[in-house]
């Protein structure tokens, strides 16, 4: 099986783990804030706090602009259940934008119609989270004004996205957002085995996220509500988790970091294959946009179902029976049984209703085979003629 991702671990990470290891400390020792400082020297962010997931890194973001059950929280309908979760464990009411039709991130004309509706109905959204689908940027600036025009804080969802470029921003610097969480999945662009980070330029921002990262105990004195009984003193001030990366998934991450661009130029090297052998078919695309470079975290042809006989399910069927891990990414997150009970209007989301009934998602990973890779393409030609 030709699986749709998957991570490549070399002799220098293998190295960099066992490093770990053999040393005095397995968590909380000096590999966490190294790899935190590479991550902020990457991407240019001022703070970088490594957590244990992606899902965590969203969690904390909004207990740090104090999400709560009188807020409302909106992100992109097509994109991993985290991307709502994280407010929903705050308590808070979550809603959904609609995608773009031609780059499949939420589409800034639907996000502005739904905010001018919003604020005559004093529903306003207390935060945005902001999905980079695939790898690709969505458009920053645009949203950014509207968030600001709306005083809404604005979190990019960048599980996918490590690696990419807006313009001159790396995606990660937090240049038109209060936060940036990443993800380090096995799938991603690097991994820690599990494991995300947040980021963000916000000094007040990083300083809570630290705290509730570790239980929300602090051993700074003039956070305390009482005089220390002795050195050994600690107090919890905040309710927080348990949320920390290891040193061994710390330690990995460095090592991953520095093949990075090679990854992501990898990946984009293969979508150009997939491209230019594909583009015959009737097939559709995610739109590049100009000045957006994607990290091209995941690949997804999209059938053009009128010009083709067999059906979604028929196509996806037949590449895992000749061995082709596809998959899809991802069913409109208010059609999980969870959300039933909140009653979203499948017609209010029109083009994530569309991609639902005609994505799937194509092997892409650095390490994938010419071999394999012509493989997937003759085998989607052989099917969708």
């Amino acid at each position: 099986m030709i699986p749709y991702g998957r991570q490549e671990i070399t002799d220098e990470d293998i190295d960099a783990v066992v490093e770990v290891l053999r040393s005095a400390f397995l968590t909380q020792g000096s590999a966490l804030p190294e790899f935190e400082d590479d991550v902020c020297k990457y991407t240019g962010a001022k703070h970088a706090i490594a957590v244990n997931s992606g899902t965590s890194a969203l969690h904390l973001a909004c207990r740090a602009i104090d999400l709560g059950p009188n807020d409302w929280l909106w992100t992109s309908a097509i994109t991993f259940a985290s991307s709502a979760n994280c407010g929903l464990l705050c308590g808070a009411k979550v809603d959904f934008v609609d995608i773009d039709h031609d780059d499949w991130n939420l589409s800034v004309e639907k996000f502005e119609t739904k905010l001018i509706l919003a604020e005559k109905e004093n529903k306003l959204p207390k935060v945005l989270v902001l999905v980079h689908f695939c790898g690709l940027p969505a458009n920053l600036l645009e949203i950014n004004r509207l968030c600001k025009k709306y005083n809404v804080y604005l979190v990019e969802d960048a599980a996918h996205a490590l690696g990419a470029s807006y313009g001159n921003s790396k995606i990660g610097d937090c240049s038109f957002s209060d936060i940036a969480i990443l993800s380090f999945h096995p799938v991603k662009s690097i991994t820690t085995g599990e494991g995300g980070i947040v980021l963000t330029n916000n000094d007040e921002f990083a300083k809570k996220i630290k705290l509730l990262r570790s239980h929300g105990i602090t051993r700074e004195i003039n956070e305390m509500s009482r005089k220390p009984d002795g050195p050994w003193f600690n107090e919890q001030i905040d309710l927080g988790y348990n949320y920390r990366m290891t040193e061994i998934q710390a330690a990995l991450g460095s090592s991953q970091l520095k093949r990075l661009d090679s990854y992501v130029a990898l990946r984009n090297n293969k979508a150009e294959i997939y491209r230019s052998e594909l583009e015959d078919l009737p097939l559709k695309f995610q739109r590049i946009n100009e000045g957006c470079y994607s990290s091209m975290h995941l690949f997804v042809i999209r059938l053009q179902r009128e010009k083709i006989k067999n059906t979604h399910i028929e196509i996806f069927n037949s590449l895992i029976a000749s061995g082709i891990g596809v998959n899809l990414h991802y069913m409109p997150v208010y059609k999980h049984g969870y959300f039933k009970n909140m009653k979203f209007i499948d017609n209010d989301f029109n083009e994530s209703e569309d991609y639902y009934k005609e994505a799937i998602t194509i092997p892409m990973y650095p390490t994938l085979k010419d071999s394999d890779q012509l493989f997937v393409i003759d085998k989607i030609r052989e099917i969708t003629n």
